[in-house]
Order: C-alpha cells, then structure tokens, then sequence
C-alpha cells in the first residue's frame, strides 16, 4: 500500500494544486526552496490521514488552514490522497485504489469515501483497520524525532517501540477492559442487591396479589349487586316517569279544554260587552232623545195651555159676540116690529 496521487486545493499556500502523481511505492523525496510548501505538504497528508495534530480543529485552527493570497477569500479547502490498495491493506472488497478526501470550510468538516459522502468515524476506523491509529502516530515521522530517538533512554526507546508496534493499544483496552471489568462486579453487586429486593419485593407483591384477588372477586360481586340495584331502580324510575308522563298529558289534554273554554267564554264576554256597549251607547242616545222629547213636550203643554187660554178667550168672545149679535138680533127684530 502506498500513495499513488495528491490532490490539494485552497490549502494553506496551495491555491489550486494539479494532481501530484506519480508516487514511488519504495521511497519519494520532496525538495524545495524555503517557503515552497514542502512542510504543507506533509501537513496535508496529515490533515487527510486524522492526525492528532489535525484530528479537532478550533476555528481559528479552520481559517489558518484556509488559503490567504492574493484575491477572493476561500471558504473552504480540500486534499484527496489516492492510495494503492493492491495488496488490500484498506478493509475494502474490490478495491485496488482508496480516495479519500478531506474538506475543511468555517464550521464544519467533509469527508469522502470513493468519492462518497462518509462519516468522520467510518474514516477513523478504516484508518485504524490500515495501521493509522491516532494512538500510534509514529507512520509520520517529523523533522527532529530520530535525534530524539537517538538521545532517548532504554526505557524511553522501550515505550517509544510499543507505540511504533501498536501494543500501547491493547495496554490501554486491557486497562480499559479491567475498569469495566471492576464496574460490571460494581454492577454484578448492584444487580445482586437489587435481585435480593426483588425477591422480597416479589413475595410481598404474592400476599398482595391474593388479597388483590379476592378484592377483585368481591369487587364484581358488589359491581353485579349495584347493577342488578341500579337496573331496579332504572325499571322503577322508567315506570314512574311512564306514569308521571301519562298524568302530563291528562293535564295538558285537561288544560288545553280549559284554555279553549277560557277562549270561548272570552270571546262570549268581549261579545257581550260589545252588546253592552251597544245598548249602552243606544240607552245615551235614549236618553238624550227623551231628554229632547220632554223639553219638546213641556214646550208642547206650554203652548197647548197657552193656546186652551187663546181657545177659551175665544170661545168666551164668539159666546159674547153671540149674545151681542142675538141681542142685536133682537134688537132688530124689535125694531123691525116696531117698524
């Protein structure tokens, strides 16, 4: 397994970087003038393979490794590494290339499997399955460690070779496993405790479960009990209303026949009353008329005495004009004897 090609963009002094290819599967150098990129190369193969340097980034840690030249800003930034999988050193069937890229922007990363969107933890355990194991991040070795190797003590070599082969990896999960270990016995009592009370727990729950039992019997006997009452009282409630609801209707039929005969004994006295006032109005006009007729009469009787008084008057003048005429009469007759 060795990196066929690299390819980097906007990362730190790299702008837009062409494919870096091809790679020596023995050995390959980089050579530059100070300042032409050759530690952000190395950077980037990190960057891509979850160093610890390069594992958590800050956001300060984010714009640093963003390129800052000449014109727009970047917003983000990616390497992609081409690995030679022929001898399937990388946990993929049918694989004899790996991509893998890495995309790092403001706030947050990308990863890509075969140009696949992957999940940061499904990087991390192939990587790990490959041999590049954050515990172990001796397969880079930076500028400086073999001059530290070579003043180290025995010890430090020791441990420094534990790390190279790996073994500080199962040190740490057999320390791991022993504290879970201890917890699961911590757990085991805790659980045994926790039987114990169930046991007990459980034989109290028994005794409650028969009295529980026989409270549910007497429970449905009681509940039969208060529904044969209930539907009693029902049938009994139901009959009284049926009566209640027959003596209703007796009484409307009763006091609709009185409302209709308070309607026609109404009508008979708004019939009389208009007769009354008839009659009424009739005994004024009577009245007034009568009234009339007696003043007409006194007028009448007035007039008739008068004129009885004028007749007598009369009558006693012709008597008087008759005696004179018959004296006259004789008179007359004297004189005419006498002639």
């Amino acid at each position: 397994m060795h990196i066929k090609q690299i390819t980097i963009s906007n990362f730190r002094s790299f702008r837009q970087q062409p494919e870096v290819h091809p790679f020596s599967s023995a050995a390959n150098a980089v050579v530059g003038r100070n300042g032409s990129g050759k530690s952000n190369l190395f950077d980037a193969v990190q960057f891509v393979l979850l160093s610890p340097k390069f594992y958590t980034l800050r956001t300060e840690e984010r714009q640093a490794l963003l390129h800052e030249g000449s014109g727009s800003a970047a917003v983000n930034a990616f390497v992609e590494i081409v690995f030679d999988n022929s001898d399937n050193r990388f946990s993929l069937e049918n694989s004899d290339e790996v991509v893998l890229r890495r995309t790092v922007g403001h706030k947050k990363d990308e990863f890509f499997l075969q140009r696949k969107r992957a999940h940061k933890s499904e990087i991390m355990s192939l990587l790990e399955g490959a041999g590049f194991s954050k515990s172990n991040p001796y397969f880079i070795v930076q500028q400086g460690k073999v001059n530290a190797l070579c003043t180290m003590s025995d010890g430090e070599r020791l441990t420094l070779l534990k790390e190279v082969a790996g073994t500080t990896v199962y040190d740490e999960k057999k320390s791991a496993s022993l504290s879970k270990m201890e917890e699961n016995r911590s757990s085991i009592d805790k659980i045994d405790e926790i039987l114990s009370y169930i046991e007990t727990r459980l034989t109290e729950l028994r005794g409650e479960k028969e009295e529980l039992t026989r409270y549910q019997k007497l429970d449905r006997e009681r509940r039969a009990m208060a529904y044969t009452l209930h539907d009693k009282e029902l049938r009994r409630a139901r009959e009284t209303l049926d009566e209640i609801e027959h003596a209703r209707s007796d009484e409307i039929e009763a006091l609709s026949q009185l409302h209709e005969e308070a309607r026609v004994t109404h009508d008979s006295i708004r019939a009389e009353e208009a007769t009354m006032k008839a009659k009424t109005n009739a005994l004024r006009r009577n009245k007034v008329l009568m009234a009339g007729l007696e003043t007409d009469k006194t007028a009448a009787m007035t007039h008739r005495t008068k004129l009885q008084l004028e007749c007598k008057e009369l009558e006693e003048g012709v008597n008087m004009g008759v005696e004179i005429m018959a004296a006259n009469k004789r008179k007359i007759q004297k004189l005419d004897q006498e002639i």
